[in-house]
């Protein structure tokens, strides 16, 4: 008998490419390979892709394409982002000195917030709520007239809470209008309207592979003449910000799979939505004790994630087993998988360790499909009963 394709429900870490963008992107990986930044026909054609590519990619974020800076993904342009406007900002007035971002933030901010405290910066950590929000009375008092920058995510990467952006702004003008407003929208673009999820924002962030495109391509917008500081040094393309020959066939990748996903998102949203009440509601059912990671209520959680709390469960073994049953989920941010330590999210919102540690996310996206819920409602629970009871590590 023919083996079952594996049950892909980790959408979030990274999605399969929607076959549109690849038949858009073939051309630059084939006929069209000359370098953007040279004089002769071949160089112009692609030149012209990218800067199509360029004007796709602002209307569907809502920024000029001037503010558009190619990068190789969320990771670069969280960096970029943070430590280009924070040291700009410092360039242009010595006072601004703070750094603010979420307790649960992504960790490309959370490490590029260490490398800004180890340069001088004073860096505050605000504190997030039981439910997976942003505490705003707390972000409030972390706010002076020395913040420079202010990084807050539009959906938290593991447990898809949407944070209120257009408040966190509001702040900002009140209490640090100097202050510049980074958000990491990376896991938002298939389920929001990025113009005005973001609108409130200076700085965003997304990335292709989060919603149907390649790895290794993203974008950074600087909105309104956010000052920022380049990262790369070398020949000045993406105007001075971004050094090095630019990824043409990502660059249209990223901008079909933005136009796509924006396209489709409400009827996506509510498709998949169905899909992960299917089984978010089945998990909580079957598997006594088991309970949902961060609010449920509808606008507060993107449509994909089902972040899920098995209590006396390793995660970990989990995992494991569950991948050898054919299906494929993970224990928080693709960035962290392996890693021994429990969830630094979960952590933040609250969660001891041992609830941490068994805490799995499940993740659908646009090529999830009711057999994928089903069959995974059909192994979950009973991997869970060969585990309960096998040690955590607290």
């Amino acid at each position: 008998m023919e083996a079952r394709p594996a049950t892909y429900l980790d959408h979030a870490a990274t999605t399969p490419m929607r076959p549109e963008v690849l038949a858009a992107m073939t051309p630059y990986l084939t006929d069209v390979h000359g370098n953007p930044s040279g004089m002769h026909g071949v160089a112009r054609a692609a030149k012209r892709a990218l800067e199509e590519a360029r004007e796709r990619v602002a209307v569907a974020i809502g920024a000029r394409p001037g503010e558009v800076v190619f990068t190789s993904g969320g990771t670069e342009g969280d960096n970029l982002a943070l430590k280009g406007a924070a040291r700009a900002s410092r360039d242009a007035n010595r006072a601004l000195d703070r750094v603010v971002v979420t307790a649960f933030e992504h960790k490309a901010v959370l490490r590029a917030a260490d490398r800004l405290a180890r340069d001088g910066f004073r860096v505050t950590h605000a504190p997030v709520t039981r439910d997976g929000s942003v505490d705003l009375a707390a972000l409030a008092d972390t706010l002076d007239d020395r913040t420079s920058v202010v990084s807050v995510m539009t959906v938290n990467n593991e447990v898809g809470t949407i944070q209120p952006i257009d408040e966190v702004a509001a702040l900002l003008r009140e209490r640090a209008p100097q202050a510049v407003l980074h958000t990491d929208a990376v896991q938002a673009g298939a389920w929001l309207d990025l113009r005005r999820a973001t609108a409130g924002a200076h700085l965003v962030s997304v990335s292709a592979h989060k919603l149907g495109g390649p790895k290794g391509t993203g974008a950074l917008t600087a909105r309104d003449g956010t000052r920022v500081e380049p990262e790369i040094d070398g020949g000045g393309q993406e105007r001075g910000l971004r050094s090095g020959t630019v990824d043409v066939a990502g660059a249209v990748g990223l901008a079909t799979a933005l136009e796509l996903a924006q396209r489709d998102v409400v009827q996506e949203a509510t498709r998949v939505a169905a899909l992960r009440d299917r089984l978010l509601d089945g998990l909580l059912a079957s598997c006594p004790g088991s309970w949902c990671n961060g609010a449920r209520d509808v606008g507060a959680r993107v449509a994909g994630n089902a972040n899920v709390g098995f209590p006396d469960v390793d995660g970990q073994t989990l995992l494991v087993l569950l991948d050898t049953l054919g299906v494929c989920a993970s224990a928080g941010s693709s960035c962290s998988s392996g890693a021994l330590e429990p969830s630094h999210v979960l952590l933040a919102m609250g969660l001891d360790r041992a609830a941490a540690r068994g805490s799995i996310r499940f993740t659908l996206g646009w090529s999830s499909t009711i057999d994928d819920v089903d069959h995974a409602l059909a192994v979950v629970p009973d991997a869970v009963t060969r585990l309960r009871g096998v040690g955590i590590a607290t």
